[in-house]
């Protein structure tokens, strides 16, 4: 894994929110070709990478989504400034005073979420919050025509994040952003590679590349309606919680912890004997696992069970903090620890483990 780095910087910096997949799907694309017997695209853009005979069973779907939270042009002032449209969910404060890329068809313009100086604000007005339908971004225009003619915006343009990859802590942590779901795709990766050196014996292996996950799982639906798994595996950016303000009753995961286990979120509960399966792999292993119980949050997982006759599936994430805002931190254990533990969970996903995970009796 002496690449790991480079592959998340590369991930990390790529731009890619809902719907606007395509930076990121080149720099997986070019990851995942030499690894797989065969990639294609669905209809809706998912990449589908597979490795080992296409009518062998049972077949392991791994997914991890390419796009990211970002914005939309709604429309432009007179006087230049852009109006816009979240994609996923934003915090209204996370989008205050932040820098900004519009990604038009001229090229990127760099841009910055406008807020009024605290110098004209009267006392009561200070202590607000400061609502999305207020918010607006200038990009130095001196008017709509300027905007959309030196510039090139127009209504539907992506917008993403202006944040740049970062080792800290001497590289034992990395700052960036992305990493829902940035984290998950490395992971998804690397255990591809981990499986063109050491294939598994039973399995035929889908690494999967989803699109729109921000916005209602959409590409998880349709690729797994494509590849039809008997088991998921989702891997995604878990919810740290071991930073102040937040507490065991709304996050339990930590940076360095080890892969974490979702056990409840609003889109899915895991199939049990799946998550025990998993547990056994890591004792076996010597990974520390952790756990995590969310109200909220959804992932692709959900839709790999309940694609056609359902399959057992689990969601399996690396820790993150400050999730859904502009910088996120992992830590580097973590991932290659999640690298380990999920290569050799498919390994072990003989066609006699899938029909004990299916067996409801």
């Amino acid at each position: 894994m002496a690449d790991i780095e480079r592959l998340l910087e590369a991930l990390s910096n790529a731009y890619g929110p809902p719907g606007f997949e395509g930076p990121v799907a080149t720099v997986v694309r070019a990851e995942l070709e030499p690894l797989a017997d065969a990639i294609q695209t669905d209809g809706l853009g998912s990449l589908m990478a597979r490795l080992g005979p296409a009518e062998r069973r049972p077949r392991v779907m791994l997914t991890a989504h390419m796009d990211e939270l970002g914005l939309m042009v709604r429309r432009v002032t007179p006087e230049g400034y852009v109006k816009f449209q979240p994609l996923g969910g934003w915090l209204d404060q996370a989008l205050i005073n932040q820098r900004w890329v519009i990604l038009t068809h001229a090229g990127p313009v760099p841009g910055i979420t406008g807020i009024k100086t605290v110098h004209v604000m009267e006392p009561e007005a200070r202590k607000k919050l400061f609502e999305r339908t207020d918010m607006f971004i200038d990009v130095g225009a001196r008017s709509a025509e300027d905007a959309a003619g030196r510039l090139g915006i127009r209504p539907g343009d992506p917008i993403v994040p202006d944040s740049r990859f970062t080792p800290l802590a001497g590289g034992e942590l990395y700052l960036g952003k992305a990493w829902d779901d940035r984290a998950g795709l490395a992971v998804m990766i690397e255990v591809m590679r981990a499986l063109r050196d050491a294939p598994p014996a039973a399995a035929t292996t889908f690494a999967v590349a989803t699109v729109q996950e921000e916005v209602g799982l959409r590409g998880a639906e349709t690729s797994a309606y494509e590849v039809a798994p008997d088991v998921g595996v989702n891997l995604e950016s878990g919810v740290a919680g071991d930073y102040p303000g937040i507490t065991p009753d709304e996050a339990q995961e930590r940076l360095g912890g080890g892969p974490s286990l979702f056990l409840h979120d609003s889109s899915m509960l895991p199939n049990l004997r799946l998550r025990d399966f998993v547990l056994e792999v890591a004792r076996d292993l010597g990974i520390p696992v952790q756990f995590n119980v969310l109200t909220g949050y959804g992932q692709d997982g959900a839709a790999m069970q309940r694609t056609r006759g359902g399959a057992p599936a689990i969601n399996i994430a690396v820790p993150t903090r400050y999730l859904h805002s502009h910088n996120g931190v992992i830590a580097r254990a973590d991932v290659e620890a999640t690298i380990r533990l999920v290569a050799d969970v498919v390994r072990r996903l003989d066609g006699a483990t899938v029909a004990s995970l299916r067996d409801f009796s």
